[in-house]
């Protein structure tokens, strides 16, 4: 039988309100369709354990997240599943609502089960050598202008000082763009990466 952690409810109770059904739901169709199942909480939320890793989930300021180990194994069989990138493989969940039928989201853990049972690992990923980031000149003159944005700048990675450029560059209005800057200059004197939220 699977294990259940006291630390997931305490988890649970301190999630705003609007998590609360949304967090308990999902933890019990896991148990559901993975009676064998272990909770502990790892990098700040909670994780379940299934011969190693199987799935995990966490609640944010507005939405939650919810997304498998092996996702990117799973046949998506019902055309819901998004790439798993920062918000899991459901996307941003803000109700019951934005989940699908019961179902479906047992077909997931089922799969997912399989794949621990058959000892399918995820494939590999193939580390590509990034090249040095291009910074805007008006952009690196404002970071330079405070030394401790600078510094924490400089010492990020070619992906971490990438995801700043890029948000940045992506913005549609000037307006946008003078936000995103500012809020860059805000977490980089903090000394923290652009994704910063999503990371344990």
């Amino acid at each position: 039988m699977g294990k259940k952690d006291p630390k997931i409810d305490a988890y649970i109770a301190r999630s705003a309100d609007f998590a609360k059904p949304i967090l308990k739901h999902i933890r019990n169709l896991i148990h559901k369709g993975c009676p064998e199942v272990a909770e502990k909480i790892k990098w700040s939320f909670p994780n379940f354990e299934y011969k190693g890793i199987f799935c995990n989930m966490a609640a944010f300021k507005a939405h939650c997240t919810f997304g498998f180990w092996q996702g990117a194994l799973i046949k998506d069989n019902h055309g819901v599943l998004t790439s798993g990138e920062a918000m899991g493989h459901f996307g941003k969940i803000t109700s019951l609502k934005d989940l699908p039928s019961d179902k479906i989201i047992l077909d997931y853990i089922h799969q997912a089960v399989r794949l621990k049972d058959e000892g399918i690992k995820n494939p590999k990923k193939t580390v590509k050598r990034l090249k040095e980031v291009r910074v805007p000149s008006e952009i690196l003159k404002i970071i330079r202008a405070n030394k401790k944005a600078f510094s924490v700048f400089e010492n990020f990675s070619n992906s971490n000082k990438k995801d700043y450029i890029e948000w940045i560059e992506e913005a549609k209005t000037e307006t946008t763009r003078e936000k995103r800057i500012s809020t860059m200059m805000e977490w980089l004197q903090e000394g923290k990466p652009r994704n910063w939220k999503y990371m344990p």
